[in-house]
């Protein structure tokens, strides 16, 4: 009996053995094979494609960051601006790109968060197709008025709409975008009634704007900048925690009594769901490292943004939370996407 026990111990043991040195092997193998597929990559030119026109905050982002990223990897990055569809066509391209990093995506907010949330039917893509690289800047919006509207600061806009109840209206991107939930929250926050007027892109609204056809809109600082700086739009205040040095006169959302109107953009890198660890960590680490020069974050500030470099794990738990604090603005305002 003695002698049966301690040859099916010593079987089991050695079975125990080989089973953690096979698990072992196999651990090394990965490591390895992970190690070999970041030290190849990139092998040919990096496409970041866009889900926005040229001149928007996305576009510059991707502009700002391409370049740096090109000789960091030692690749050409190539800018491919695939508007349409509210975000759709670009992340639909990235989702079905092989997943080896040499596809790319530099998403706004805005498509990534709020849009899946708005829209009544499918978009062809879903957050869990997408792995979150790196943020790259941050923005917050700032409310712009046209010149001739009769008002100059925040306490005078919800005056004047609480006069004229549905006669202010307010350009967006498009039903349930950013611009579109930013102003319904004004609206629940300040007990007022406006009219959203969708475009087809910010760039198109902008224009309206600057020709006197809207009242009013939301964006990121990037692009209205120059025309606030000019005099021909007038920017009532900024919806981040901070004053914008590139808009030193502007009051925060706070200061203008509105503490509670945070509607800040962010546009970070995304990778296909299935792209290797090593490969986004290999990403991550140059795009951590170009958004700390000191020339990347002074082109920032100068455009009313910020370099605000997020790793893959922060980037995910930021989506989260940006997912949850959505939601209940765009249920109470019954907003949907046509």
């Amino acid at each position: 009996m003695n002698t049966h026990l301690n040859a099916h111990g010593k079987a089991s043991s050695f079975a125990r053995r080989t089973a953690l040195h096979a698990t072992a092997l196999a651990a090394l193998l990965s490591c390895l094979g992970m190690n070999a597929t970041a030290q190849s990559f990139p092998n040919k030119a990096v496409t970041l494609i866009l889900p926005a026109a040229t001149g928007g905050t996305t576009d510059i982002a991707a502009r700002m960051l391409a370049p740096a990223l090109g000789t960091a990897l030692g690749q050409s990055v190539v800018v491919d601006n695939k508007s349409g569809g509210n975000g759709a066509i670009a992340a639909q391209l990235v989702k079905r790109a092989d997943a080896d990093g040499h596809t790319l995506l530099m998403q706004y907010s805005g498509y990534h968060v709020i849009t899946p949330l708005v829209s009544k039917s499918p978009l062809g893509w879903e957050l869990s197709d997408l792995q979150p690289v790196a943020n790259v800047i941050s923005a917050p919006q700032v409310i712009l008025v046209r010149a001739s509207l009769p008002v100059k600061t925040m306490a005078e806009l919800i005056a004047y709409a609480k006069a004229n109840p549905g006669k202010l209206n307010y350009a967006t991107s498009g039903n349930g975008s950013l611009q579109h939930v930013t102003g319904a929250m004004l609206e629940q926050q300040a007990g007022i009634q406006m009219t959203p007027i969708p475009y087809r892109s910010s760039g198109l609204a902008l224009t309206d704007l600057l020709g006197n056809q809207v009242d009013l809109t939301f964006g990121t600082p990037p692009p209205y900048v120059p025309h606030i700086q000019s005099g021909k739009l007038r920017a009532l205040a900024v919806t981040g925690k901070a004053r914008l040095p590139s808009l030193p006169d502007v009051p925060t959302a706070t200061e203008a009594g509105l503490p509670k109107l945070d509607a800040s953009s962010w546009f970070g890198v995304f990778a296909p769901a299935k792209t290797p660890k090593a490969v986004v960590d290999k990403l991550s680490t140059e795009i951590a490292k170009i958004t700390a020069t000191p020339a990347f974050k002074q082109r920032a500030i100068e455009l009313g943004a910020e370099a605000d470099y997020l790793n893959p794990q922060q980037m995910g738990e930021l989506v989260k939370q940006e997912v949850s604090r959505w939601t209940q603005v765009v249920k109470t305002a019954k907003i949907e996407a046509d």
